[in-house]
């Protein structure tokens, strides 16, 4: 530890790692000290100069004689004698909580912005941006965040508050701590803490009404968003993109100490984002240790989560004009810029529409399919119609061998998808007699197995990164509308629903969304590529689907929305709709429909 006079209060500075190396500068928050970066430090040393100081009043510093020294003007210039006592150029600042409070504001004041090489945010946006905000934001979304910042209003009653630091808060801390699965460990609750919560206290009474330009000039931004943040809401986080030049937004399944319950994701994308930040060497080497050291900082950012506003009901339809070379960090703009995707069936139909949607809207997109042919089509038409990122790959969904290969490799090349799209399957159409066992096995291969083998070997990745994401199952209208001759497709698709039902209430602890959506009756391929048991009904099967006139491409749409707003269950169109809710309102009608459809020859195909 050393001493770093600012005013008239001395910081309590602690440093590890080699000088020589780029500095990470660590604020910790509110009531925390410096020891709350404990783990994340730890894991940052090897690489980085890492720095970290109590702030005034808190742990080992000393607290100003004047309770009105807290403003943002004393803060800010701590923060500035601590980056001069390193005798670094610049830093990259990081920040939790009251920490990234006084990161936002540095990056609003010349001069001392132009000393932050990069800036993470563990937490919302500064005072100025909020209060842009709660004054231009929609009606409701502001509502929802001035009651989860009800805590603001309660730290300015006199006297009380005080009481409360030493009587019951630091026992709340305690178990809002272990609540969020965090073990109280030296240094955390620190022992000072009862003293630091009524000296932070300050904190809020002198800058709670802070106002002005919300810009913060071109310094690289990466907001870390705990996604189980109590005191944060979404809509405040998407507001930031309006001020920042160069955004970056992930997600941390998490809390709000996020640091100390996933530290190694945390440290991770701290390191990551400053070395995307640090200026390129002079010239490129071939040394295959370097390669090596830095393909998963290549590989995460290009999975890089987004900012993502709703995807609009033409997404799957609209042309992106072609973009720049990307640099080491993709800036977010379109609703899915920077994530990575994954579409089996992408040669064809709603696979296909799929994986243009997401591509227009900024994603790289991996097109899966069996036709080798038909997915580097696919891949190529975003790159040329698009001028998006596509790669091709020809995998048979139900080989477990070539899908263990599959996700392997798409992980070792591009990072672990943000998004999984399990769209392939295939249609046997005829009676349950004229069903063979080895034409129910290549149903339940295709479409419950090569689900399976999506969701469990994606989905482990996901849980591993720590950093959320979304699996959509394509299921249909059959899996909660019987048919006398889809028995086998049928069963398939209700175990689909039914596995992504229980796979989202799984998978919700750890930021994974699950859909299961289910399309009515689709202008596809898929009638004419079906195969027919008994009666053949294919031509009249194609000619249905072609007067039903409804594009893949709403279905892509209501795919992106799905997982933009983490929809559990999506019907897709007028007759998918009405068989979901008939299907939970009269499963009596639904059953007598189901001897009906068999007597006018249509197999309806629901996808």
């Amino acid at each position: 530890m050393r001493w770093v006079e600012s005013g008239d209060v001395r910081l309590a500075v602690f440093e590890e790692g080699d000088p020589a190396n780029p500095t990470v500068l660590l604020l910790h928050g509110y009531p925390d000290t410096h020891r709350v970066w404990n783990e994340v430090a730890t894991l940052l040393r090897d690489r980085y100069h890492v720095v970290r100081y109590d702030v005034r009043g808190a742990g080992e510093s000393t607290a100003p004689r004047d309770r009105r020294d807290y403003g943002f003007d004393h803060l800010v210039a701590d923060l500035g004698a601590v980056i001069d006592a390193q005798g670094a150029s610049r830093v990259h600042l990081v920040g939790h909580d009251w920490g990234s409070l006084q990161g936002w504001e540095a990056l609003g004041r010349a001069g001392l912005r132009e000393r932050i090489a990069s800036f993470t945010s563990l937490g919302g946006p500064g005072l100025r941006q909020t209060a842009h905000f709660l004054r231009h934001g929609r009606r409701r979304d502001v509502a929802v965040q001035r009651i989860k910042s009800w805590y603001i209003g309660a730290f300015q009653v006199p006297v009380v508050p005080e009481l409360a630091w030493g009587s019951v808060m630091p026992g709340v801390i305690s178990r809002t701590l272990r609540r969020e699965g965090i073990s109280p460990r030296p240094g955390h609750p620190a022992p000072t803490l009862a003293r630091d919560g009524r000296n932070g206290l300050w904190m809020y009474r002198r800058n709670m009404g802070t106002d002005g330009d919300p810009g913060v000039g071109d310094v690289p931004v990466q907001i870390i968003e705990a996604t189980r943040d109590a005191f944060v809401t979404p809509a405040l986080l998407a507001s930031i993109g309006q001020w920042v030049p160069r955004l970056r937004h992930r997600k941390v399944a998490a809390g709000h100490w996020a640091h100390r319950s996933r530290p190694e994701v945390v440290a991770r994308l701290i390191a990551e984002f400053a070395q995307s930040a640090e200026p390129a060497p002079a010239a490129p080497t071939t040394s295959a240790t370097f390669a090596a050291s830095n393909a998963p900082a290549a590989a995460s950012a290009a999975s890089a989560a987004s900012n993502a506003p709703a995807a609009p009901e033409s997404a799957a339809g609209s042309a992106v004009s072609a973009t720049s070379a990307a640099p080491a960090v993709r800036w977010e703009r379109r609703a899915f810029e920077g994530q990575l995707v994954v579409v089996t069936g992408a040669g064809s139909g709603i696979g296909l529409a799929t994986a243009r949607a997401f591509a227009a809207h900024g994603a790289e997109v991996v097109c899966a399919d069996i036709d080798a042919d038909a997915a580097g089509r696919a891949a190529d038409a975003i790159a040329k119609d698009l001028g998006g990122t596509g790669h091709a790959a020809q995998v048979d969904v139900s080989n477990i061998d070539q899908m263990e290969d599959f996700s392997r490799n798409i992980i070792a090349q591009y990072g672990v998808p943000d998004i999984v799209v399990n769209n392939a399957g295939i249609v046997i159409a005829g009676s349950f007699l004229d069903h063979t066992v080895d034409d129910w096995r290549r149903t339940i291969d295709v479409n419950l197995w090569g689900v399976i083998h999506g969701c469990r070997l994606f989905c482990a990745a996901m849980v591993e990164r720590g950093e959320g994401g979304h699996i959509v199952n394509v299921a249909s209208l059959a899996a909660f509308a019987p048919s006398r001759l889809l028995p086998a497709y049928s069963a398939s698709k209700a175990a689909v629903k039914m596995l992504s039902d229980c796979l989202r209430a799984e998978l919700a602890g750890h930021g994974i969304g699950v859909s299961a959506v289910c399309p009515g009756f689709v202008s596809t391929p898929i009638a004419r590529n079906a195969t027919y048991v008994g009666a053949d009904l294919r031509e009249e099967a194609v000619r249905g689907l072609a007067r039903r006139g409804y594009p893949a491409e709403r279905v892509a749409a209501h795919i992106l929305r799905a997982v933009h707003r983490n929809q559990a269950v999506v019907p897709v169109n007028l007759e998918g709709k009405i068989g979901y809710a008939l299907s939970r309102i009269s499963p009596g009608t639904m059953r007598a429909l189901a001897r009906w459809s068999g007597t006018i020859r249509n197999p309806g195909i629901g996808r």
